[in-house]
Order: structure tokens, then C-alpha cells, then sequence
């Protein structure tokens, strides 16, 4: 069997240790410690984000979509094929090294998504882009860690709080949605989603085929009529 190479390391922001980028072959792992946070060969519940997110959604006008986490780019490449010429994507990346890998090592997983017109990439926190634009999003995706409870980063922790959902709550338009994705269920997190005002799905779904491990994410509805819509035109 090919043994895995270290290609980088990399400190995440007030973060427990180092990401590490490794590669056998043509597959790529990031890990946390012992913790593999992804594979390349593992995409289904990242790219299931997207495509649950945009099935709900449905026809919009000009739709625009918050992804927190680049990580391999699942999520918003499913997006991107999922969605019309008019869509706009912002996508917030806090370890600057994960963009590096986007467009270095794993620039041929990633494809042209980084240089789609419909896509913005911010270095940076995604906190501060949910707080900070009211109505502005027809729905936020967040995948920055292992789930509600942080394992690579406990300022993580601040979005999956009451707090946190409230302001993800007001960032959203009428009708829309706040994603969640997970390794494991959390009881506790559903609730608070509910508490907060949402209409929660807790959906579950495979790592990859119909055997790979099973992932949670949450739906979570904002109540209200989504804008005026127009039929979907497909890239």
C-alpha cells in the first residue's frame, strides 16, 4: 500500500493544535490530531450540504449562500452545480493554508470553482459575516468543525450557541435556511435550533455510498415567504 506523505501543516486561529495535509496517491486527508476532519475519497455528506440545501430552497431569484468552511471543496462545487448564473456564493475560510491547498496541491479536485464569477472567497471568520448582514443570505452552510461541539476550535462553539443561531436567525431572508454539519447527533443542538425559532430537520447521510459512516445535518427553516422566483436555468 502507497504510505501517506506530509505535505503541510497548518495553525488554525486560537485553535488545539495543527491541520495537517496529507496525501497517498491521488487521495488527500486533512487531519486534527488523530482526527481526520476529511478525505477526498469520503465527499457524499459534504456535498449532500449543498443539494439539501438548494432541493429546499427551490426556485430564487438572484439566490445567495453563506458556506463557512472551504475544507475540499465539496460543498461548493455541489453548490455551483446545483445553482443558475445568477447566484451568488460567499464562502468563509479562517485557516489561510486551506486556501493555499485549494489552489496548490488540491487545485485539480477543486477544478475553475475558485474562479466561478458566482463565488466569493473571505479569509477570515465567518461569524462576523453572519453578524454583520442582516436578511442578507437565502441560506448559511456551516461545516467549520466536527459539529456543534468544537474540536479544532472552541471560538467555533460561539455559532452553535444561542447567540450564535439568533444572529444566523436575523442574517437569513424569509423562508431561508442554516445548514448545520456533524459527525454525530447532538440532542441538545436540535433543540436549541428549535428554541431559537427554527423549523429543524435532522437529516442522516452517508460518508460515502451506501456504507461509509453516518453524518448528521440539520435543516433549520427560517418561517416566512421566500422573494418573488423565476424558473431555475442550470449552468
Amino acid at each position: 500500500m502507497i504510505p501517506w506523505t506530509l505535505l503541510d501543516t497548518a495553525k488554525v486561529p486560537d485553535g488545539f493544535g495543527d491541520l495537517r495535509l496529507m496525501q497517498r496517491g491521488t487521495e488527500f486527508s486533512i487531519m486534527s490530531g488523530s482526527t481526520e476532519l476529511m478525505n477526498s475519497r469520503l465527499s457524499g455528506s459534504e456535498k449532500a450540504l449543498a443539494t439539501l440545501v438548494c432541493e429546499r430552497l427551490g426556485p430564487r431569484a438572484r439566490p445567495c449562500l453563506l458556506i463557512g468552511g472551504l475544507g475540499m471543496g465539496f460543498t461548493l462545487r455541489a453548490a455551483l452545480a446545483e445553482l443558475g448564473p445568477e447566484a451568488e456564493i460567499v464562502v468563509a475560510e479562517l485557516v489561510p493554508a486551506v486556501i493555499a491547498w485549494a489552489r496548490g496541491p488540491m487545485a485539480e479536485i477543486f477544478g475553475t470553482s475558485l474562479s466561478d464569477p458566482r463565488v466569493s472567497l473571505f479569509e477570515g471568520d465567518v461569524g462576523p459575516l453572519i453578524r454583520s448582514a442582516p436578511a442578507a443570505y437565502d441560506a448559511i452552510l456551516l461545516d467549520v468543525d466536527n459539529g456543534p461541539g468544537g474540536l479544532t476550535r472552541a471560538a467555533n462553539d460561539g455559532l452553535y450557541t444561542a447567540t450564535g443561531l439568533a444572529a444566523a436567525h436575523k442574517a437569513l431572508r424569509p423562508g431561508g435556511i442554516l445548514a448545520v454539519w456533524s459527525s454525530a447527533p447532538d440532542r441538545d443542538f436540535t433543540q436549541r435550533l428549535r428554541r431559537t425559532g427554527f423549523t429543524v430537520d435532522e437529516v442522516r447521510v452517508r460518508a460515502h455510498g451506501k456504507s461509509g459512516a453516518r453524518h448528521v445535518i440539520w435543516l433549520a427553516a427560517k418561517a416566512g415567504a421566500a422573494r418573488p422566483t423565476r424558473a431555475r436555468a442550470k449552468n
